[in-house]
């Protein structure tokens, strides 16, 4: 998208001294914008990435909602606006209850707003779980492109969390030319792990898919790992278990013992972000005092500043930036809008007489 062609920018200027309208976009839809797309809105995210490398973000501490009657429950505001060809400011506003999957309710729900720019006002509100979903799978298989380049490309895949993030995951990996001898699965849930397998043999993989019986046996056995659970706390603790030197997509953030760590190359994806909230990578920098164990960004990856380690293991840490929310947002908008099909209600706005 170039700056006049972005969804904030034509909105804007298509309607200059009318009530703005304000589009819903449903999950159905937002589903099938994204269906099949997965090089794609990896490159997006590739770009947004670099955009914010550069300095052509806006991405604030995120704000956590808590509550002291659930306390494993959270609500979680990510202001944020993109500048180059995205050109839109907003913010996600995703739930964590995680007493949800017992009742048969996914833990997360989600909705993106999306501001003009050149108003202010809001424009469009977005279901954002599948958005969320998206940009932290096409985050992950951007991370593992870029991470493997300096070794041999894995082929023993390992998924520690079976929900949908992992299925999410899987999908941007197989979509992005990756392809597994095995795929590894565990779960402290028995009947999540068999869920997920079930979901590994639907698609058209060929790969051998094992389900391991601990967390142990899955990172032993894999040269790709990804963490996807909700996981308050490290519990994976011991370094000789990463003795093989695999590359780890550390998606779920608080997986990792600081020991682990400290015997890897880590990467995160914003340093800011990612060194707060009790993640591994701030527990690490709380226990040491400093951030000498951090070795860089993705971006400082991708742009060549600094070069993965063929013969250690390496950790990618994502914290999850609310600008790839606003990218990815901006993109479904405008396959939506290009189709004709926004459901857009023109009187949400009401009072826009200054004296009436």
């Amino acid at each position: 998208m170039s700056p006049t062609s972005s969804p904030a920018g034509r909105h804007a200027a298509s309607r200059p001294s009318t009530a703005p309208a304000f589009a819903v976009i449903p999950g159905a839809q937002v589903q099938r914008a994204l269906a099949g797309r997965e090089k794609e809105i990896v490159e997006l995210v590739e770009a947004t990435y670099r955009l914010h490398g550069a300095g052509d973000t806006v991405n604030p501490p995120s704000y956590f909602l808590r509550f002291p009657d659930r306390p494993t429950a959270r609500i979680i505001a990510l202001p944020a606006s993109v500048g180059g060809s995205v050109g839109v400011d907003g913010l996600k506003w995703i739930s964590s209850f995680p007493d949800n999957v017992p009742a048969g309710l996914p833990r997360a729900s989600a909705v993106l707003i999306l501001n003009d720019r050149r108003t202010g006002y809001p424009f469009a509100c977005l279901e954002s779980s599948i958005i969320s979903a998206t940009r932290t799978a096409a985050s992950a298989a951007l991370a593992a492109d870029w991470l493997t380049r300096t070794r041999s490309r894995p082929t023993r895949a390992g998924f520690l969390g079976t929900g949908l993030i992992a299925r999410y995951i899987h999908g941007f990996l197989a979509g992005t030319g990756w392809s597994f001898d095995t795929v590894g699965v565990h779960d402290v849930s028995a009947e999540s792990a068999a869920g997920f397998r079930g979901y590994l043999r639907q698609t058209d993989t060929a790969a051998r898919v094992v389900v391991h019986d601990s967390a142990e046996e899955l990172i032993r056995s894999s040269d790709l790992v990804v963490f996807a659970t909700v996981a308050g706390r490290p519990h994976v603790t011991d370094p000789a278990w990463f003795s093989h030197h695999p590359v780890v997509l550390h998606v779920s953030l608080r997986d990792l013992d600081p020991a682990v760590l400290l015997a890897s190359a880590n990467y995160v994806d914003d340093v800011e972000h990612c060194l707060k909230a009790d993640t591994s990578p701030h527990l690490t920098e709380q226990l040491t005092g400093g951030r000498d164990f951090l070795d860089g960004t993705l971006d400082d990856v991708m742009t060549g500043r600094v070069t993965p380690p063929a013969d250690r293991t390496v950790v990618f840490s994502p914290f999850g930036l609310g600008v790839l929310d606003l990218a990815v947002g901006a993109y479904v908008y405008e396959e939506v809008a290009r189709t004709d099909d926004l459901h857009l209600i023109d009187d949400f706005f009401h009072e826009l007489r200054r004296y009436g």
